[in-house]
């Protein structure tokens, strides 16, 4: 399995020692590692986690992540307080790890069981790139630009206090800004903006926090703190790119979906992306792999699937039929994707693994120990040559290498061998030129068609716009409408109401009131006054008319005076039934008047609501009562009024001596 060279970095590699990592006190068998040099060591937790910080090595390497947190939570926090240039490594592989000891022997690094030799194996596996980086948070980092100090209460001086700290926070949000556009990188701002500047800003940077030239401070009336974006769970990332044999999957369309799965059927990568044109695609699988059969989930193969095999000299693949979404998602239920065109990228290339998997079986079961399986099966399977030939051909060059070592001047040194690999990749990469400018012209015609349509599409989305606008206009109006007939449709109830008990109350009949005579005509009117004050001798003519000839009834009959008599009197009421007693000024006005004054008492009223009614026999006799009443008192009056006169007679008369 050809990989990249061994990092040149220094590289911790860790295994408990003695412990538990829940328990307190854990010990950890320590090797550094930097690619010659090894230095073994056992240290407690707190002096490797303070090895980390001093050194800041670029990969701390452990066969289980666990091994260092004991659960997700402290395993975040592990990666959070990591140096930023220093990377966790789980050289067993993600989510499913493989027992140390069969890695350590695929890639030919030594092994033991005890705890050292482990650290030195996981160091060993880190520094030849083999394993997952483990990774909590995205490549997104937050620059937040705060108050250094609260604003709190500042007596007389507050509103300058607040005024200079939020002057600070914006100013050094601005140097911030600046920073980060002479960095060339693309984030997004968030401000809040108070009295006097800011109070907060926020950066969403697309960058890691080394790369970003700023640092976590704190300055007077400012701090800076730099935070990276959580992801939502743990992240495994290959620690290299590889370079192994590949089968290839690949969903073309307006998004083009690639995904690499290995000779042993694991999925290393999936891609995906809406811009990016083909060289880009070509870029990224040669970076990762080299194919041997490129696939398609449909048949026949697209055009565009097509042009890929031909790149890389690869075997195609596509299935009899279509393959269906259902066989697509089972095939692919174990693996991640982000959306469904890399689900059927993942899906084609393993069907295609699936259909070669038995001839890869049989190559690599025929491939001696001292050569390579994957150049031998992109011979067979992409080249149709047989096992034996292409072993022949193989040691044959091996052969030949050796003879030209001993009669030949020179050799191609591993620099010209690496030109001449390189020129022919530059060969077939411009075989896609005249490909591409054909695409770049199909594009520029689709453009103008989708700019088209997209004008259409807005003039389209204005008229609905329009009609949006004058549909919700009348739909408030229609509101506005029901609102008011229910208004309507209330009143209009109430009113029947009303009008049903006025009719219950004119069709009663004797049992409704037990001393009533036997004749229902012989009920009349009457108009009830609140209390005997002008505003109420309004309320009640508004309500329900005040004309000559009315039986009015006073519930409160105390405090009118002289006007307001006067005002009754006008409407010329055939009797007024007082509930109390009236004033003396009032009395003598509705006197004058003529205005017959009875007590309640004297007669029975039934109400309904607002309205009231009394026997006519009752009325009449209450009027018979104050007219004997009303002839008594004009007696009196005269007969007062005849010994005044005499008096004031008498005393006009002279006095005799």
């Amino acid at each position: 399995m050809n990989r990249t060279a061994a990092l040149d970095a220094v590289v911790f590699g860790v295994d408990i020692q003695s412990g538990d990592v829940r328990g307190d006190a854990p010990s950890y068998a320590l090797v550094v590692f930097d690619g010659e040099e090894i230095e073994r060591d056992v240290v407690s937790r707190r002096k490797l986690r303070r090895l980390v910080d001093d050194e800041e090595p670029d990969i701390l390497a452990t066969d289980n992540m666990y091994e260092l947190a004991a659960d997700k939570d402290q395993l975040v926090h592990l990666l959070g307080s990591l140096p930023d240039e220093t990377k966790l490594v789980q050289v067993t592989g993600d989510e499913r790890p493989e027992p140390l000891s069969r890695v350590a022997k695929r890639h030919g690094v030594p092994y033991g069981k005890k705890p050292m030799k482990e650290a030195e194996a996981a160091a060993r596996l880190a520094a030849a790139n083999v394993g997952q980086e483990v990774s909590a948070f995205t490549d997104t980092t937050e620059v937040k630009v705060s108050r250094g100090r609260s604003t709190g209460k500042g007596g007389w001086s507050e509103d300058r206090y607040t005024r200079r700290i939020h002057g600070a926070v914006k100013k050094q949000a601005r140097e911030v800004e600046s920073e980060l556009d002479g960095a060339g990188l693309a984030y997004e701002r968030d401000v809040t903006e108070k009295y006097g500047g800011f109070s907060s800003a926020v950066f969403r940077v697309q960058a890691r926090p080394q790369d970003i030239p700023v640092s976590t401070h704190r300055s007077g009336d400012t701090r800076v703190e730099i935070e990276r974006v959580r992801r939502d769970g743990i992240e495994f990332r290959p620690l290299a790119k590889r370079r192994d044999h590949v089968v290839v999957g690949v969903d073309p369309g307006t998004t083009t979906a690639v995904a690499i799965v290995g000779l042993d059927g694991e999925v290393l990568d999936v891609y995906s992306s809406r811009t990016n044109d083909r060289a880009d695609v070509v870029e990224w699988i040669i970076e990762r792999g080299r194919p041997v059969v490129v696939a398609a989930d449909v048949t026949p193969m697209p055009e565009t699937v097509e042009k890929f095999r031909r790149s890389f000299d690869a075997a195609g693949w596509e299935p009899e039929r279509d393959l269906p979404v259902d066989e697509k998602k089972h095939r692919t239920r174990e693996e991640a994707y982000d959306n469904d065109h890399e689900r059927d990228a993942m899906a084609a290339a393993l069907y295609a693994f699936d259909h070669h998997e038995s001839q890869f079986d049989r190559v690599a079961g025929k491939v001696p120990p001292q050569h390579e399986v994957g150049p031998v099966v992109a011979r067979v399977v992409a080249g149709d040559e047989s096992v034996e030939s292409v072993l022949r051909d193989i040691e044959g060059d091996d052969e030949s290498e050796a003879e030209s070592t001993s009669h030949q001047p020179r050799e191609l040194s591993d620099e010209e061998k690496e030109i001449k690999r390189l020129e022919a990749r530059i060969d077939r990469l411009e075989s896609h030129v005249d490909d591409l400018k054909d695409t770049i012209q199909q594009k520029d015609e689709q453009l103008r068609e989708k700019d088209k349509q997209l004008e259409k599409a807005r003039q389209e989305g204005r008229r609905e716009v329009r009609k949006d606008r004058e549909v919700t206009r009348l739909e408030r109006r229609n509101e506005a409408l029901e609102r008011k007939v229910e208004d309507e449709q209330a009143k209009r109830e109430e009113l029947a109401g009303k009008l049903d008990r006025l009719k219950s109350l004119w069709k009663l009949d004797h049992s409704n009131f037990a001393d009533v005579a036997d004749e229902r005509d012989g009920l009349v009117p009457v108009k009830v006054v609140e209390q005997f004050t002008r505003d109420a001798i309004e309320a009640a003519d508004e309500q329900f008319g005040l004309v000559a000839g009315d039986v009015v009834m006073l519930r409160d009959a105390s405090g009118a005076g002289r006007s307001t008599a006067k005002r009754l009197a006008e409407a010329d009421p055939r009797v007024v039934l007082r509930d109390g007693n009236l004033s003396d000024a009032a009395d003598e006005v509705l006197f004058d008047h003529d205005v017959p004054v009875a007590p309640v008492e004297m007669v029975t009223v039934q109400e309904i609501d607002e309205l009231a009614i009394a026997r006519e026999a009752e009325v009449e006799a209450a009027i018979a009562d104050w007219e004997d009443r009303a002839e008594d008192r004009e007696q009196a009056q005269k007969a007062e009024m005849v010994d005044q006169i005499i008096s004031e007679h008498r005393a006009d008369r002279p006095v005799e001596d």
